[in-house]
């Protein structure tokens, strides 16, 4: 993911925006306000006020595959912003803003009201309603106002480049049109009026109109979105049809075919519910060099696009709700998998991208994401999803149609990961406009030696050997498989092993209680932090169990356990700081891998109090986990601090409260059975699923506290 400038450290501040720009450090444009929506639907969102509104400035606007196509749509009422009394999502892609008129000449305060009603789908689709509480007629003026900058989204975070000498308009009071010409990009956006305006002002509709006594009037406005490469529209019909759920929608359909977790735990209940309805909103239906699929997008507004590292995170969190993401994602992944050296790119033969993007920027070769492959940990998560699906599954054709992918991505780990030939994967960008750091820690000072300093490259993180590890473990038992490569598996767990004592004696530090080093530096220095990537290590399995009780309690200790989750840094370290992007916040889904390595070790009470406190945490943002939050102490505090910017929905923040069920659970697939290992907390009680596909077929399941039964489904 990207980056942020780290903030001073402060213990209770008032919290300043940061931005997320990769390898970037810029002030953010200005924000919509407290009570921000969002409506999205494939790689399209409108980000608004609580108006409904985008003031022109502002990081609000409709977005469509990273290009920004409106950056202004305000209505006014006799030259007057009208007042929100309230403005929700219905649904992930719908929303309604109820809205009531301010004191004005001749027309007293609350006497006309509005609704707006809102979706995307194929396009943006609005309808405004007028409706007069007034005895006597009233004639008013309407006013759309719309601006577009065509702005790449890189841009929105950071500041935006001019093009009105590329934008050429034609307009009529039925439809107003904006087309951008730039150096090998083109751009367009129609905003169509049903009933059309009375007049075209510059870039505004304006509608007079004679508002009966107690009677309404409407208007429905359409953004078409021309060429979308998104085949899905979750709607049709009557806009009013849609906001009531009178329509079928297949994203719902998707969203109930897949297993249903249910707990007497109201909090766990909804904060699984919560989930199921983010995963569904992230979810990306696309068609990639000729192949449909469907994977998620990474997070919301900034990074609803295909990722690397976190599809495949939240891949593998929620194989427990069903194995169509992770499908996707290991397809879509592969056709985009590296064939040729780039520096620009960082793309090289059998890697796995870091991140896609379209925008003009992207497109005219500013920046270098059509793909990006500037990561180190993609292409093992990869092998690691292929075989934890085929684990659920049992899907050998998928796997073998998909053997010389793996063959390639274990390649590139032996050949190009490994960059100095010291049997360690190492990451040290060659683009201009890369990322340093190459791990999930991918801010610029996200690795930190525990003084400090920042480590020289190339940089081996641990993280980076334990997925290593874990990977050739599990690409040997596909090869012992479907791959059917049984000196391949031999050697694959020779180097497995040979691995894990060699990380075991560089990587481990005794001083300070004992714990695993970040990484190593280009001058094979250990860097000495203390940081949640021992977790990763636990999720891995490359811990020796004489080990895993100190690993498991650091991580518990109070200098990482932050009673909402675990921190990133340990307090221990001088670069510490509850805000800092990676050097102290709490990250969901960094917490649940290590929950997941915990109960892999036997700590299941230690994992079940991690779960607990995310799950409070949830309870903290109306049930929806943030990509991250802030590191401050929960004794002090009392609640949960929001991190600044965090993405809210984010993909493997949404698949956390699946992999934590699946810890208390103690679920597995085993040859061609799923078997249980409850050990769920009192304060949780009853855990049940439906609908839990494994094998090619559908199971049943419920667990209390220890005790738990699984069984096929007659359904």
């Amino acid at each position: 993911m990207a980056a942020a400038r780290p903030t001073p450290v402060d213990p209770f501040p008032g919290v300043t925006a940061l931005t997320r720009e990769s390898g970037d450090q810029r002030a953010m444009p200005p924000e919509l306000g407290t009570n921000s929506l969002a409506v999205l639907s494939g790689p399209t969102f409108l980000y608004s006020d609580s108006c409904g509104d985008v003031p022109p400035g502002s990081i609000g606007g409709l977005v469509h595959m990273d290009t920004r196509l409106i950056s202004g749509w305000v209505v006014t009422l006799n030259g007057a912003r009208l007042l929100a009394l309230r403005g929700e999502t219905v649904d992930h892609y719908s929303a309604q803003f109820v809205l009531t008129n301010p004191e004005m000449p001749g027309l007293p305060p609350d006497s006309v009201g509005a609704r707006r009603l809102r979706y995307i789908g194929g396009g943006l689709h609005e309808r405004v309603e007028l409706f007069s509480f007034r005895s006597e007629p009233s004639r008013v003026e309407l006013r759309l106002a719309v601006a577009t900058d065509f702005a790449d989204l890189f841009e929105v975070k950071s500041g935006v480049r001019e093009r009105s000498t590329g934008i050429t308009r034609s307009h009529s009071p039925a439809e107003l049109r904006f087309d951008y010409t730039g150096d090998g990009f083109d751009a367009s956006t129609v905003v169509r009026s049903d009933p059309p305006a009375t007049r075209v002002e510059g870039d505004d509709l304006v509608w007079e109109i004679d508002l009966p006594p107690r009677g309404g009037w409407q208007v429905d406005l359409d953004v078409p979105l021309e060429g979308a490469s998104v085949m899905i529209d979750p709607i049709g019909g009557d806009i009013a049809g849609v906001i009531h759920h009178r329509n079928d929608n297949p994203l719902r359909r998707w969203a109930e075919e897949r297993a249903v977790v249910r707990s007497e735990h109201p909090l766990l209940a909804r904060t699984l519910d919560q989930s199921r309805l983010d995963l569904t909103a992230l979810r990306l239906d696309l068609e990639i060099r000729g192949q449909r699929v469907m994977l998620p997008g990474a997070g919301l507004p900034w990074f609803l696009t295909v990722f690397g590292r976190d599809t495949l995170i939240t891949a593998y969190q929620t194989l427990v709700a069903g194995p169509a993401l992770a499908q996707g994602a290991l397809l879509a992944l592969a056709r985009l998998q590296g064939r040729t050296c780039d520096d620009f790119t960082d793309e090289e033969p059998g890697k796995i991208l870091h991140e896609f993007r379209s925008g003009e920027l992207t497109r005219t070769g500013a920046k270098p994401y059509n793909p990006n492959y500037g990561t180190a940990d993609a292409t093992q998560l990869w092998l690691i999803l292929l075989s934890e699906y085929w684990r659920w599954t049992g899907d050998d054709d998928l796997v073998r149609s998909l053997g010389d992918n793996a063959r390639a991505a274990l390649r590139w780990i032996d050949e190009y990961g490994d960059r100095d030939g010291d049997g360690y994967v190492e990451y040290g960008t060659r683009s201009a406009e890369g990322l340093g750091n190459q791990c999930w820690r991918d801010s610029p000072d996200g690795v930190r030696f525990s003084d400090g300093r920042l480590p020289v490259l190339p940089i081996a993180t641990s993280d980076l050997q334990g997925y290593t590890y874990d990977s050739k473990v599990r690409l040997a038992e596909l090869a012992d498989g479907p791959l059917a490569d049984p000196a391949l598996a031999r050697r694959l767990r020779a180097e497995a092993a040979d691995l894990h004592d060699r990380f075991n004696r560089d990587f481990w530090i005794e001083e300070r209680g004992g714990f695993y080093a970040t990484g190593l530096d280009g001058d094979k220095n250990r860097i000495d932090s203390k940081t949640s990537n021992m977790g990763h290590l636990l999720w891995s399995g490359i811990v020796p169990a004489e080990r895993a009780g100190t690993v498991v309690g650091q991580l518990m200790h109070p200098d990482m356990f932050s009673g909402w989750g675990i921190r990133t840094l340990s307090r221990e370290d001088q670069p510490y700081n509850a805000l800092g992007y990676h050097l102290g916040t709490v990250w969901p889904h960094d917490s649940s891998l290590a929950v997941l390595g915990m109960a892999r070790y036997g700590y299941r009470a230690e994992a079940n109090q991690v779960s607990v406190a995310l799950l409070e945490a949830a309870e903290q943002f109306g049930h929806r986990l943030p990509e991250a939050m802030s590191g401050f102490d929960r004794r002090r505090t009392l609640f949960a601090i929001p991190y600044p910017t965090a993405c809210s929905p984010q993909a493997w923040a949404a698949g956390a409260p699946l992999a934590l069920v699946r810890a208390m659970l103690g679920i597995q697939p085993d040859g061609g059975r799923l078997v249980l290992d409850p050990d769920i907390p009192p304060e949780v009680g009853r855990i049940s699923a439906e609908r839990v596909r494994a094998f090619g077929k559908r199971w049943e399941l419920e667990a209390n506290g220890r005790a738990g039964h699984v069984l096929l489904s007659r359904t």
